[in-house]
């Protein structure tokens, strides 16, 4: 393998932690959300748009749109090394931050809901004259 096949191979095993990055993203959001099936599908689509993008890019720019096998096997190996290391870490960590701003964004939101109904509820005694 010529310096010019590793830097390659270093390059597309890069695309494959960014790719694995990628699923998690949507990994995270599917177990932050609530989402209904044709959403799941929708992103599904859109997550290998974007793979298919960024490989082809990579492909293009490193490579001249020259495709070879062990740039297969360096976005293989990326995604393999991702899932196995880093992965259970990323989405544990992000599934913890999306539900602390889903908690600062929604007790505001509850309290205001809350108060709102009791302020209803006072009123309406009131016209009632209880």
């Amino acid at each position: 393998m010529t310096l010019n096949q590793l830097h390659l191979f270093i390059i597309f095993l890069i695309d494959g932690l960014l790719i694995g990055i990628l699923f998690d993203i949507f990994r995270v959001l599917r177990k932050s959300f609530k989402h209904k099936d044709v959403v799941i599908y929708m992103q599904d689509i859109l997550f290998w748009v974007l793979t298919g993008f960024l490989l082809l890019y990579t492909t293009f720019i490193f490579n001249d749109g020259e495709f070879r096998l062990f740039m297969l096997l360096g976005t293989f190996f990326g995604v393999i090394i991702y899932l196995f290391t880093i992965s259970k870490i990323f989405i544990k960590v992000n599934v913890k931050i999306i539900s602390i701003i889903k908690k600062v964004f929604l007790c505001p939101y509850t309290f205001l809901t809350i108060n709102l109904k009791k302020i209803n509820v006072k009123k309406e005694r009131k016209k009632e004259g209880i």
